[in-house]
């Protein structure tokens, strides 16, 4: 057993808990589901001088817990001074848990991307949006196959912070893109994903509203939509931005005709390839309202521009993505349900990791499968709602490191 240690804030009093508490020497103290009804019980449960800690087999649905807690401190409008003071966890013994500090922590991430985007009239926004694009930019080019699994999972299971993991997404898919395929500069990429982290500004609350909505948008919320561009461009002037290449890129990204790039101011290429991705990866993220996409249908819509032609810029996503993209999930001649966590040499024959065996019956754990060998292709694409096997991002992400995925856990 590997312990880490938790916060005692991020603990909802009156609400069954999602993971088994137990002390320093890994005794339990309180089972998964226990409801801990006051502060005073709380105490209790931990005992004088002691600390709280879990197995890192559930840290996942400790970080759920965590998002959870922080999502309900949005919508109870607290200031965001409280909400950004909320810490995750105590700091880990790293010899103790045995975990790689220097993996990344996705639902972090899109904590501090939530966190961003809601507050553009920060004094320090201009530099937590550097920390955050620095940082999807390192993981995404050490491993572009863990970054894209992360993002699309994350965007097809919740639902909640929709604005900033579509956003993150949007930005990865376009710097691979940029980088692998385009090869545009370094600056111009630099510029490209910036501006795609923070081309709904001018919507962000609305955005993750939308997504919880049963209903169609009412008329103001309609006016909201179609006038959020121009918004985000104002609030990004307000901060000081005056790259006339993001700026124009935020602003025209829902407005760029089909055309050849080269024909196109660098602002509005960049345009057109964030509307590509932001439409790719808007089809395939949930709604309270409607079901997703599935992935080779939102890569079809990318693909091809409004007059049915191939589309430049969505070419060049599929390339760098795959038409079966890390984080998807797919069916294979042998009727074994998979999820890719690799890219292949080609964009539809990645490395998948099998799931639900030809019977049905969930794996007890991962099998390895090389879609380019005829007896393993790919015969469709699963929807993500189809798939009732729990995800744990911790335990399938090294297996998306190119030459990890055929090592034991």
């Amino acid at each position: 057993m590997r312990l880490v240690t938790v916060s005692i804030d991020s603990i909802r009093l009156g609400e069954p808990l999602p993971f088994a508490l137990r002390d320093a020497d890994g005794t339990l103290l309180a089972n998964k589901g226990y409801v801990i009804q006051t502060k005073a019980e709380l105490q209790d449960v931990v005992g004088k001088g002691f600390e709280l800690f879990i197995d890192v087999v559930d840290e996942e649905n400790y970080r759920r817990a965590y998002v959870n807690r922080l999502h309900h401190l949005v919508t109870e409008n607290k200031a965001l001074g409280v909400i950004a003071g909320t810490q995750i966890a105590a700091a880990v013994d790293a010899k103790r848990t045995g975990l790689d500090e220097g993996l990344p922590d996705w639902l972090d991430l899109q904590v501090q991307a939530n966190t961003l985007l809601r507050d553009t009239s920060s004094p320090h926004f201009l530099a937590r949006l550097d920390r955050l694009h620095n940082q999807l930019q390192r993981y995404s080019q050490r491993n572009p196959n863990g970054a894209l699994f992360a993002l699309f999972h994350l965007s097809a299971s919740e639902i909640r912070m929709y604005s900033a993991t579509h956003a993150m997404l949007v930005s990865v898919m376009c710097g691979l893109a940029a980088r692998e395929v385009l090869n545009w500069p370094a600056e111009t990429e630099l510029t490209l994903c910036r501006a795609a982290l923070t081309m709904n500004t001018g919507m962000t609350d609305l955005q993750d509203k939308l997504a919880m909505q049963l209903t169609p948008p009412t008329l103001e919320q309609r006016k909201q939509i179609d006038q959020h561009t121009l918004r985000s461009v104002q609030l990004l002037e307000q901060t000081g931005i005056r790259d006339p290449g993001w700026l124009e890129a935020v602003r025209d990204h829902h407005s760029v005709p089909p055309g050849r790039l080269a024909g196109m101011s660098e602002g509005r290429r960049m345009a057109r390839l964030i509307q590509r991705a932001d439409m790719f990866a808007a089809r395939l993220a949930p709604r309270a309202s409607r079901v997703p996409t599935s992935p080779a249908a939102a890569m079809q819509a990318s693909y091809f521009d409004e007059n049915r032609q191939v589309d430049e810029a969505g070419a060049a996503l599929i390339k760098a993505v795959g038409i079966y993209s890390p984080g998807s999930f797919v069916r294979l001649t042998t009727n074994e349900v998979a999820i890719v966590i690799q890219r292949g040499t080609n964009t539809t024959t990645p490395k998948v990791a099998v799931l639900i065996n030809r019977e049905g019956i969930p794996t007890s754990e991962p099998i390895i499968r090389d879609t380019s060998l005829r007896e393993f292709r790919i015969v469709a694409s699963v929807p993500h709602r189809d798939v009732k096997v729990q995800i744990n991002l911790q335990r399938l992400l090294p297996l998306t490191v190119t030459g990890s995925s055929d090592r034991p856990w």
